[in-house]
C-alpha cells in the first residue's frame, strides 16, 4: 500500500478527496491535516510515503511545508494539488523539493496515477501550467522584495513595514519601488496584485 499524507485546509474537500482515493486499490490515507504546522507534525509522526499538499493554509503554506519535508523527511514525495494554477507557485514549489503540482479539478483518477509516478521518481506536472511557467519566466522579485510587499499589503504604512522587519524607512521605499518596477505596475497595491496573480508571493 501506498500511504499518504492529505492537507487541505476545506475540511469538506479534504474528506472526499480521502474518500476517493480510499477506494483506489493501492493507496491509503493515513494521515490529515487542516494547516501546514499540522501536516508537517503528521508526516513526522506516520511517515507517508507521499504528501498531498494544498499551497494555501493556515500556519503555514504547502510551499512552507515542502521545504520543511525535504529537510526533515527526505523519503516522503510531496505532490502539490492546488485551486491556484499560477506560474509562479509552480516554479517555488520545484524549488522547495515537490515531485509533483497538479490543479485540483483533474479526475481522481488521474491524482492517482500522479501519487504512483511521483513515487516512483518521476515529476509530474499539469502540462497546461508548466507552459503558463516557461512562458512567464523566473520571479522577478528577490525574497526581501516578497517580504516587504506582503508586509505592506494589508494597508500598512512605510513606518509600520520599516517597525515589523525591522529596516529604516528609505529601505522599504526602495524595495517598494524595485517591485513596482519589476512588475511593470502604478504603485505597491498593484505590484502585490500582480505579484500574487503570478504566483510570486
Amino acid at each position: 500500500m501506498i500511504r499518504l499524507l492529505l492537507a487541505e485546509d476545506q475540511g469538506m474537500m479534504r474528506s472526499a478527496l480521502a474518500l476517493l482515493l480510499n477506494l483506489e486499490p493501492d493507496l491509503e490515507v493515513v494521515a490529515e491535516a487542516g494547516t501546514g504546522t499540522a501536516a508537517l507534525a503528521a508526516a513526522l509522526r506516520v511517515r507517508p510515503d507521499v504528501a498531498l499538499l494544498d499551497i494555501e493554509m493556515p500556519d503555514g503554506s504547502g510551499l512552507d511545508t515542502a521545504a520543511a519535508l525535504r529537510r526533515r523527511l527526505p523519503s516522503c514525495r510531496v505532490l502539490i494539488l492546488t485551486t491556484f494554477g499560477r506560474p509562479g507557485y509552480l516554479r517555488r514549489a520545484m524549488e522547495a523539493g515537490a515531485r509533483g503540482f497538479l490543479v485540483k479539478d483533474g479526475p481522481v483518477e488521474e491524482l492517482a496515477v500522479a501519487v504512483r509516478r511521483v513515487l516512483a521518481g518521476e515529476r509530474v506536472i499539469d502540462p497546461a501550467l508548466a507552459a503558463a511557467a516557461l512562458a512567464a519566466g523566473p520571479n522577478p522579485l528577490t525574497d526581501r522584495e516578497r517580504e516587504v510587499l506582503v508586509a505592506a499589503v494589508d494597508g500598512a504604512t512605510v513606518a509600520d513595514v520599516a517597525a515589523r522587519l525591522h529596516l529604516s524607512e528609505s529601505t522599504v521605499r526602495n524595495y517598494l519601488s524595485a517591485a513596482i518596477g519589476k512588475t511593470g505596475t502604478r504603485n505597491r497595491i498593484e505590484a502585490a496584485r500582480t505579484a500574487r496573480a503570478n504566483g510570486w508571493l
